[in-house]
């Protein structure tokens, strides 16, 4: 079932998706080649607790970090290590979820390490611009997967691949909730979207092949051909008119 938030639950969505903001703000400023996704990790738990919140994923489903840090070929729930060191020409998306007062946030960029290469630059241009080419479905009245249609749509538009074994999702007292969104699709399916509904929206894409594979460890998932992948993703709430972005300052 999607929940409908009150004013005071979005007010409370609001201020977790500020603390998450915050902390991608501080790992901008720490991306650098010789810095291991361990040290990320730590000052980002230090920012969000000092904030008062708590980290939404660390311990869920027995994930064992504050951040999941994604270099290069990992799609999404890169454990950080102090042996995961960010090189020249890397690309790491960091995956942020805090909790405040019973609510989430949860946001996840992509960022380049030093400089990188044209064809790594348009990935992340085309990943990024997919998250608003669907949040501009993101209003009353529309179906849920006419975002799904819109994200999947323009990536697929530059010969990417658009990982569907991981999809967006409802957020709110759980981290993740009701409904589930994937990235490709027709358009027209899904439930109507109301105002008060909070979700996550977060296409992942790949520069080669749609699939992905989960390692040993349960957590990392890589492209099968080892090309790189970019993830963005926003949580938001529909308004009455449209969206509004929660994980922003």
């Amino acid at each position: 079932m999607i929940s409908i938030k009150s004013k005071r639950e979005i007010e409370l969505m609001k201020e977790a998706g500020r603390i998450v903001a915050l902390a991608h703000k501080l790992v901008e400023s720490m991306i650098k080649p010789g810095i291991s996704t361990l040290e990320i990790d730590q000052a980002v738990e230090k920012l969000i607790l000092d904030n008062g919140a708590t980290p939404s994923f660390k311990g869920y489903g027995g994930f064992p970090a504050t951040i999941c840090a994604s270099i290069n070929e990992v799609v999404v729930h890169g454990i950080p290590k102090k042996s995961a060191i960010l090189r020249e020409g890397d690309i790491v998306a960091i995956d942020i979820g805090a909790c405040y007062k019973g609510y989430h946030g949860d946001s996840a960029w992509s960022y380049p390490v030093g400089k990188i290469s044209d064809a790594d630059k348009k990935l992340l241009e085309v990943t990024e611009q997919s998250l608003y080419e669907g949040l501009k479905y993101a209003k009353p009245g529309n179906h849920l997967t006419d975002i799904s249609h819109a994200i999947g749509e323009y990536a697929s538009s530059f010969g990417y691949g658009v990982v569907e074994d991981f999809t967006g999702h409802g957020v709110g007292k759980h981290l993740h909730e009701d409904p589930a969104i994937p990235n490709f699709g027709e358009a027209g399916h899904g439930p109507i979207l109301k105002p008060g509904m909070t979700i996550a929206i977060e296409p992942m894409i790949n520069a080669g092949t749609k699939r992905v594979k989960v390692l040993t460890d349960n957590w990392t998932t890589i492209t099968c051909d080892r090309k790189k992948s970019a993830h963005f993703e926003h949580s938001i709430v529909i308004t009455e008119d449209g969206y509004e972005i929660l994980t922003t300052l």
